[in-house]
């Protein structure tokens, strides 16, 4: 955000029906500012919402295993074309760089998104910081995964891309947060140059025919094949000043980030999902 399974464990996630007493614990979440009645609105400073305490332990995840997408699987990125990709700002062909079997953020261009609107789904991603990157905090390696794009730009609900091997930063946006609102139950980072995997679970919000919330959107995420959020119930969007809220929306394209933070662009590999509930 701005200046910002193994195969075994994820069919299991995608088999069996989530339950409301699976959530995450409500006390890491994102705090509400209190204001006193009848006072006039303010500008939000993006520190308000940032928790620092307290800091997911560490977990060494196992060994990298190769996830081939299954077979009713939407391979959305197979290191052989941008094809499924197109610009977010205007919707052209994506202009991300494509070599070696991976597509690299070319950040001067901008975020990415998919061609086509998702639903419900279960995803696999793979993502890789390189080796070299010496910033700090929310400038190494910052990029995200926007679940579902709700407007122009950094709109939507991000789940939070950050080298976060040995590297401080507020805890609801370290890596695998669901940004400024839940952090990881766990840091199970892999160190610079080495792929890290998401598998994601997630579930859209739905809305009443009146624009009202129906019901909130959900995500399950394993890191590494480690469980990071389990279950949990967003609040609503994920912005970088501010306080979540939903707004109505129906089947939105998935955007990969290009955060401007001055480390050199991570690199992503290894796509794909399965649509769910249709």
């Amino acid at each position: 955000m701005r200046t910002r399974l193994s195969m075994l464990v994820l069919g299991a996630l995608g088999a069996v029906p989530f339950t409301a007493s699976a959530q995450q614990p409500t006390s890491q979440t994102t705090p509400a500012p209190s204001a006193a009645a009848g006072a006039p609105a303010r500008q939000m400073k993006p520190e308000e919402t940032e928790v620092w305490t307290p800091v997911p332990p560490v977990v060494t995840p196992g060994a990298y295993v190769n996830t081939a997408p299954p077979s009713d699987a939407i391979v959305l990125f197979d290191g052989k074309s941008l094809d499924e990709w197109v610009m977010m700002r205007d919707r052209s062909p994506a202009k991300w760089t494509l070599g070696d079997g991976v597509m690299t953020v070319n950040k001067p261009a901008g975020g990415i998104e998919t061609k086509r609107q998702f639903t419900d789904y279960q995803m696999h991603i793979e993502w890789r910081v390189p080796r070299g990157t010496t910033q700090t905090g929310q400038s190494r390696g910052n990029s995200g995964i926007f679940l579902a794009s709700t407007g122009s730009g950094d709109t939507g609900y991000e789940l939070q891309i950050l080298d976060s091997y040995e590297n401080k930063t507020y805890v609801n946006g370290q890596a695998a947060s669901i940004y400024k609102q839940s952090p990881p139950l766990v840091n199970a980072m892999r160190p610079q140059g080495e792929w890290n995997v998401y598998d994601i679970v997630w579930t859209a919000p739905r809305f009443n025919t009146d624009g009202s919330l129906k019901s909130p959107a959900r995500i399950t995420v394993m890191h590494n094949g480690v469980l990071v959020q389990n279950n949990y119930t967003l609040k609503g969007n994920t912005p970088y000043i501010g306080l979540p809220e939903y707004k109505p929306h129906g089947p939105a394209s998935i955007k990969l980030q290009s955060h401007g933070d001055p480390s050199p662009p991570i690199s992503f590999r290894n796509i794909w999902l399965r649509e769910l509930n249709k």
